[in-house]
């Protein structure tokens, strides 16, 4: 942990920008966790007595960190999204499970043809009788 004192980067002392100076006191010593922790994502977190250079470095540590976290939840929502059409395309390669399997059923044969091949039995029959 470091040692914040109560003046700033740019030497402001006023009280009332206290976590503003804390935020540019771990963000000088590049302690980003401690940054966060003082309120560095909050956008009222500021200064009105510090000078236009500090501002505008307290300003721009916020976007990149906004920026960098939300590059990380696109990341991740990516890999969740490549990871589930992966698993959607391995799924579709599988086989259905044994007990899915349905045994086709037997062909039926249409009224006219099982008539057919019913008159060519008995003609069969007919012919082979002594």
């Amino acid at each position: 942990m470091h040692d914040a004192s109560n003046a700033c980067v740019c030497g402001c002392g006023d009280p009332r920008g206290l976590a503003a100076h804390a935020i540019s006191a771990a963000l000088r010593i590049d302690d980003v966790d401690a940054a966060i922790g003082a309120g560095l994502l909050d956008r009222d977190v500021e200064c009105a007595s510090c000078d236009d250079a500090c501002r505008a470095r307290l300003h721009e540590a916020r976007r990149a960190r906004l920026d960098a976290l939300a590059a990380r939840e696109r990341y991740r929502a990516r890999n969740a999204r490549l990871e589930r059409r992966a698993r959607e395309r391995a799924e579709k390669r599988l086989p259905p499970p044994a007990n899915d399997i349905v045994a086709p059923a037997p062909s039926a044969l249409p009224s006219a043809a099982a008539a057919a091949l019913a008159r060519a039995r008995e003609k069969a029959a007919q012919r082979h009788k002594p």
